[in-house]
Order: C-alpha cells, then sequence, then structure tokens
C-alpha cells in the first residue's frame, strides 16, 4: 500500500496555554488500519480528534487526498469520516435500528428507503445486534451499547472509520471479536488503543505518542520493539512463539522493581 489518503502536517493543539499534541506529522495509507498508542495525556484522542475534522488545529493542516479536511462541507465530511467515540451518549429510549439508522442521514436523498433499510440491517448483522434491534439502548450493557455505535458507523459507509478506545466495556474476547470485525471492513481505520496485546494483531501501522508529540510510526515490528516501549511505558515487551498456532505473541510485563526488593532485603539484614 501506498496510496496516501490522508496527511497530517505539522499539526499542534493547545489550549489553556498547554500543548496537547505539539508539531505533529504523518501520513495514512489508504485501507490501512492505524493504531495510535501511547500513556495516559499523550495526546493520543486529540490527534485522533483533529485527523477526523472535529477539533481544529492550532497550527498545522490535515488533508484528505489533498485537499484540507476543513474545506470539505459537513455533509461531505460526514459521507467520508465515521467516529465512534468514548462519550457518545445516544438517547436511552431510543431503539437499536432507530439509532443505527442516523447513519444514513449524510446520504438522505442517494439511495431509496428500502436501500437504507437494508445498509442498516446488514450494519446490525455485521456488528453482531441485530438481536437488539427493537430494544432500547438503555435496556444493553456497556459493551453491547459499545458494537450498536460500531453499527451506525458501519451503515454511515465511510472512507475512513474513526474510534477512540473502542474496546471500553469489553471482556477480553469480545476486545479481540470487535477489532476483527472492524479489520474484516473495507475501510481506513485510525485507531485509540489502550491495550497493547491487541496493537500488533489488529494494525498495520502504529503510531506511538508520548508527552504530545509523536516519537516513532512504523509497523508494529517497528514500533512496538523493547526500547521504544520501555521509553514510553515502562514496560518490558517479550516475543514468545504461541504454544499450539502459527504465530507470535507480544507479551507486556512491568519491569522488577528491583531497587524496592533490595532495599527490603537490607531492612532484613
Amino acid at each position: 500500500m501506498n496510496n496516501i489518503v490522508m496527511r497530517a502536517d505539522d499539526v499542534t493543539f493547545r489550549t489553556s496555554g498547554q500543548t496537547l499534541v505539539d508539531e505533529t506529522s504523518l501520513d495514512i495509507e489508504q485501507g490501512s488500519r492505524l493504531a495510535i498508542i501511547g500513556p495516559n495525556g499523550a495526546g493520543k484522542s486529540t490527534l485522533l480528534r483533529m485527523l477526523a475534522g472535529l477539533l481544529r488545529p492550532s497550527s498545522g493542516n490535515v488533508y484528505i487526498e489533498g485537499t484540507p479536511i476543513d474545506r470539505l462541507k459537513p455533509r461531505e465530511r460526514a459521507r467520508r469520516f465515521a467516529f465512534v467515540g468514548q462519550t457518545d451518549a445516544p438517547d436511552h429510549q431510543l431503539l437499536v435500528e432507530d439509532y443505527v439508522s442516523l447513519g444514513r442521514i449524510p446520504h438522505m436523498g442517494a439511495l431509496t428507503r428500502a436501500g437504507d433499510r437494508d445498509i442498516v440491517a446488514e450494519a446490525l448483522l455485521r456488528a453482531k445486534v441485530a438481536q437488539f434491534s427493537r430494544r432500547p439502548i438503555g435496556s444493553l450493557s456497556g459493551g453491547e451499547r459499545q458494537r450498536v455505535q460500531l453499527a451506525r458507523a458501519i451503515a454511515q459507509q465511510p472512507d475512513i472509520l474513526f474510534l477512540d478506545e473502542p474496546t471500553n466495556h469489553l471482556d477480553p474476547k469480545a476486545r479481540s471479536e470487535l477489532l476483527a470485525l472492524v479489520a474484516g471492513l473495507d475501510v481506513t481505520v485510525i485507531a485509540v488503543l489502550h491495550d497493547l496485546p491487541l496493537v500488533a494483531p489488529f494494525a498495520t501501522h502504529v503510531a506511538v505518542m508520548h508527552s504530545a508529540q509523536l516519537v516513532a510510526i512504523g509497523t508494529p515490528d517497528e514500533t512496538l520493539t523493547p526500547r521504544i516501549v520501555s521509553d514510553v511505558f515502562d514496560l518490558d515487551v517479550l516475543r514468545l512463539r504461541h504454544p499450539s498456532q502459527d504465530r507470535d505473541l507480544m507479551v507486556f510485563e512491568a519491569p522488577e522493581p528491583t531497587t524496592t526488593i533490595q532495599s527490603a532485603q537490607l531492612r532484613r539484614i
């Protein structure tokens, strides 16, 4: 893949005298899955929201196929971008099917109503929430609502799907299943991920943020190195062969607190 669909050119975001993202540049290839990772407060969600056009950079620009995204009309941006955030709060009385149908609003007039209904039904199936279609959103668990939000984004039929920590509220198995579902969509994906073990199986590219700056970008093998993981997350990374499958595993562990252990031993002596 070498077709650049989106580019951030020295984007910076400042608020109340604080720099949340500092002079960050990156290219995103069409059809790729970019995971943005980093410790809390690194600037991940702020960068994601600038890429999605939800925040205007204090300086620098974001481009979609060479066009600054702030030149896109809201309807055009809504047709091309879908965003699933951490704090989406739809009306709890709204039926799941009706909520997912909101994803068709940017396309109204382009398809027949029957066509829209078919797209919504397919989105419910793909997100594995069709069984909840006639239930109010307020009756669902946090994980089920997360899937419903993804179904709405699928129904929107975007070119680029933005996800802000999409595995929140999900158990370990459901996290892997949801990211596998997203990976199977025929769209470019930009996702903030919190769980490091999920990154390599999902992402084609990884952007590592630390202290408001982009410190590494590349494939998972190029970015999830012992040095980068130690410097950014203060963790050790181990690469192990899966005991029953033909693939490698990455294990992330906190380093041994040697100083504390030695101090305790000295006190006992």
